[in-house]
């Protein structure tokens, strides 16, 4: 690693630069509008404002690479917080000279701040360069990602046949569960109503007052009975 390699928070300045070096690599699995330097620093800003990191390997503060981080919090098979590596990236000119290791260096200092115990990273399937660099610091293949547009996906369900149970769907396109279950709960408590004016019962039957009853006409039956034996047993 090159002594006058550091690393820091980008700033205004240094976002212009990561979106000029994102643009000369090209989009990376993207389309031809993310390879515009003006779209990545729109979402570098946004990244940012959600409590992304953007991390900057500067030499003689010419900023030769950077990294992309954010930290994701418990889930379904996680217990502890991850940091997801969502892209790093070196100058052609500037690699081999330890800027990769350098940024990953920091990103170590923040997953251990953040209590984060794992380190995700996913980097372009045809970068082969950069898997075998992080597969020599030790990242292992992990469960791959699938990735549909949301357009998409409602065109493909539009297409399949209607096999399973009726959605019922908002205006907007969002499930309507609760409106399905506030029309039934409304139908339980108007037929409760009509049964109550009707006199009928409205709930569940309330057992304890025929037991009680059941249980005094077999204590009269009984007692009658013991009754009934008392005089021959006199007799004899």
């Amino acid at each position: 690693m090159r002594a006058g390699i550091e690393v820091r928070s980008a700033n205004e300045g240094d976002l212009a630069v990561v979106a000029e070096l994102v643009a000369s690599q090209g989009p990376e699995g993207g389309t031809a509008a993310t390879a515009d330097p003006r779209r990545i620093c729109e979402h570098l800003s946004v990244l940012i404002a959600s409590g992304g990191d953007v991390l900057v390997a500067v030499d003689d503060d010419v900023p030769i690479g950077f990294l992309l981080a954010r930290v994701l919090g418990p889930r379904l098979y996680a217990t502890t917080p991850s940091l997801y590596v969502d892209a790093i990236m070196v100058a052609p000119s500037a690699r081999r000279q330890g800027a990769g290791r350098a940024l990953l260096v920091e990103v170590l200092d923040l997953a251990r701040s953040t209590g984060a115990e794992n380190i995700y990273c996913a980097p372009a399937p045809g970068a082969r360069e950069m898997h075998r660099f992080l597969a020599q610091l030790g990242f292992a293949p992990a469960a791959g990602h699938r990735v549909v547009a949301t357009s998409a996906l409602e065109r493909r369900l539009a297409q399949e046949p209607a096999g399973g149970p009726t959605v019922v769907r908002r205006r907007d396109g969002v499930r309507r569960r609760r409106d399905a279950t506030r029309a039934a709960i409304e139908d339980l408590v108007a037929r409760r109503r009509r049964a109550r004016e009707a006199g009928l019962p409205t709930g569940p039957v309330d057992l304890r007052a025929f037991q009680a009853q059941h249980a005094a006409e077999e204590a009269a039956a009984a007692q009658l009975s013991a009754q009934r034996r008392e005089p021959s047993s006199s007799a004899s």
